[in-house]
């Protein structure tokens, strides 16, 4: 089995600070009780702790949950500019804030996007 997330998923971005200790159980506790969303439908839910340089992503799969898990050595992540405690963000915007790229100057050419 091939692990892997792509544009195809949708994208639930978190924003206050969530505890880094929370494991799968603890996770889809936010997204139920606080997001108010499924974590079974097969969304990527995103979660960065207070100091920004931790991120876990959660996932279900076909017969179970995935959790990614990214901690920085050095830096930040930079989180979109939103006063809503979460949002949907894109797979490349996700991409380009665990790569640590600036969304601030993002400049986005015009491209067809089937309904």
């Amino acid at each position: 089995m091939m692990f892997g997330l792509t544009v195809h998923h949708q994208y639930y971005l978190y924003r206050p600070p969530t505890d880094m200790r929370k494991g799968f159980d603890g996770l889809c506790g936010v997204i139920h009780q606080t997001m108010d969303m499924n974590p079974l439908d097969g969304s990527v839910y995103i979660f960065i702790n207070r100091r920004r340089d931790r991120m876990k992503l959660l996932v279900w799969e076909s017969s179970g949950f995935v959790m990614y898990y990214k901690r920085l050595e050095r830096g930040t992540f930079e989180l979109p500019a939103s006063k809503a405690d979460q949002m949907v963000i894109h797979w490349e915007k996700l991409m380009l804030m665990i790569q640590g790229i600036s969304l601030q100057k993002i400049s986005h050419r015009k491209r067809y996007y089937r309904a």
